[in-house]
């Protein structure tokens, strides 16, 4: 699936292809770079709410009137340079390509696979010694915003401001302003703008997390520069993953460039999401739109109206996806959760209690459906707080404490373990093994487990091979050969055993059903 169509950039191009069209319906489209007032549109007859409430279809005039004063419009500049001499092409710089596209798109347009790209010219980037170069500012992209409180706090995403110099927000009434821009996250693709004012109309916050599938939405922004578009739909799906770090409320709402940063609305008139992406194969809106959940987008708000900058919680874990054999394995009813597969020594997780094999059911009270989940959760999480944890370990879950400190933290370093005795026997998992040797748990960063000399039938089967590490199996961390035999001794015949296993930089579960 083609996703993350960023939805800022200047589409005067599709305006004024639409010219010819909108002149024999006698509207005037004007575009964005050229004025800041909406297009005259014919009038449309005047009409009642009957047919509204008599098949229960939503009116969202109350809504609209008690909203869009909120919402604003966003236009950024950025710096070009261009030759300052002579043959210049009918006022756009140099006569290059380059400079027509830059003055109508910014400096960055739509590629042939409709992602934005910088455009780069098949030309020399070093100018002759007769030539001079001037830098100065050209319309670079339109996008939406939303005020979030009445001294002029706006919210709208990175990618509308991103390479910006300058940003101009237009209000509902046609004032503009020059904003600053206090923050962006560009993993979060969140923007925070102030513009000097006071009494302005600021929306409402409401709850994603309450959000369903069905819910009547609607969205205003500044589609192509028209500003204060409202366009409706219901919400399709939630939680949405579509590979960036936060999942998305997708959408049928029309979404289109220029749409960005605008605000998701409910029938109750609350902000429940900032319109962000599309998916497109054709460079706009194809039904389906994605907005970032509003519950999601205040923490990292807050946090750049505090400082400016976002600072993320860790808590020292490696994990992965529980599959289904490892799920059985564990004794687990389905494969929710992320499970651990390393914890950092002195780490916070390490302090908490938490061990390699535990599946993390729940953070700070919500539900770790997917195992990408997790980390989400921890890095919207500010450093320094305490928050509780739900583990499955031996075949019920516990309920831990755990207080998160700073990304920017350095990692320690794993612990020694005990050293080497000669191989064993080829065990019920198809395995011989031996002791760790202070070389290989220094160059595997190995804190615990014994080393595989040969696989053979079950163990072979999932790629188990010579060298490899077993650090935990089932519930079990092994730290000799002695534990590790007494471990697969006692492992039932009928079910798959989990086994945490390093090689190399990497760790990983595999299931191996042993033998009678």
């Amino acid at each position: 699936m083609q996703i993350s169509q960023k939805l800022s950039t200047l589409a005067l191009a599709l305006l004024l292809g639409f010219s010819s069209t909108s002149m024999a319906m006698g509207e005037n489209v004007q575009s964005p770079s050229t004025s800041n007032t909406a297009p005259a549109l014919l009038a449309a007859p005047s009409t009642t709410n009957n047919v509204s409430h008599q098949f229960g279809l939503p009116d969202f005039t109350p809504i609209v009137e008690a909203t869009e004063n909120g919402v604003v419009n966003i236009r950024t500049e950025a710096p070009v340079r261009s030759r300052a001499r002579g043959g210049d092409f009918g006022g756009f710089g140099s006569g290059n390509p380059e400079d027509f596209f830059r003055f109508f798109f910014g400096p960055d347009f739509m590629g042939p696979d409709a992602r934005p790209r910088q455009y780069q010219p098949n030309r020399r980037q070093t100018p002759r010694s007769d030539e001079q170069r001037e830098e100065r500012t050209v319309p670079s992209g339109v996008g939406s915003g939303f005020i979030i409180s009445e001294d002029g706090y706006i919210i709208t995403n990175e990618h509308v401001v991103d390479g910006a110099s300058k940003v101009i927000v237009t209000l509902n009434d046609s004032k503009e302003y020059t904003a600053k821009v206090i923050g962006v996250d560009k993993r979060t693709d969140l923007a925070l703008l102030k513009i000097e004012a006071k009494g302005l109309k600021a929306l409402e916050i409401g709850n994603s997390e309450t959000l369903k599938k069905g819910q009547w939405v609607l969205a205003i922004g500044s589609p192509y520069g028209l500003e204060s578009t409202v366009t409706s739909g219901i919400v399709s799906a939630i939680n949405r993953d579509t590979g960036d770090y936060l999942p998305f409320v997708q959408t049928d709402v029309a979404i289109n460039p220029g749409n960005s940063g605008g605000p998701l609305i409910d029938l109750s008139g609350k902000v429940v999401g900032v319109n962000s992406q599309i998916y497109t194969r054709s460079g706009g809106f194809m039904g389906i739109s994605f907005s970032i959940p509003i519950s999601e987008a205040m923490k990292v708000v807050e946090q750049l109206k505090e400082n400016g900058t976002v600072e993320r919680g860790r808590i020292g874990v490696t994990i992965g996806e529980v599959q289904k054999d490892i799920a059985d394995a564990l004794g687990l009813k389905d494969t929710k959760g992320a499970l651990v597969s390393n914890v950092e020594p002195h780490s916070p997780a390490e302090k908490a209690g938490v061990k390699s094999g535990d599946v993390v059911l729940s953070f700070d009270g919500k539900s770790v459906a997917k195992w990408n989940d997790l980390p989400r959760f921890v890095g919207l999480t500010k450093p320094g707080t305490t928050v509780d944890i739900e583990v499955w370990r031996r075949g019920k879950a516990e309920k831990l404490s755990i207080t998160l400190e700073s990304t920017e933290l350095g990692k320690t370093t794993a612990k020694n373990s005990k050293s080497a005795n000669a191989p064993t026997a080829t065990d019920r998992l198809g395995l011989s093994v031996k002791a760790l040797s202070k070389e290989t748990q220094d160059k595997l960063r190995a804190p615990n487990g014994v080393e595989i000399v040969t696989a053979d039938g079950g163990a072979a089967d999932v790629g188990l091979r010579s060298g490899d590490v077993v650090m935990v199996i089932n519930d079990n961390d092994i730290r000799s050969v002695a534990e590790y035999q007494a471990v697969v001794d006692k492992l039932p015949k009928d079910r798959a055993a989990a086994l945490l296993i390093r090689r190399e930089n990497l760790t990983q579960w595999v299931a191996v059903t042993p033998t009678k």
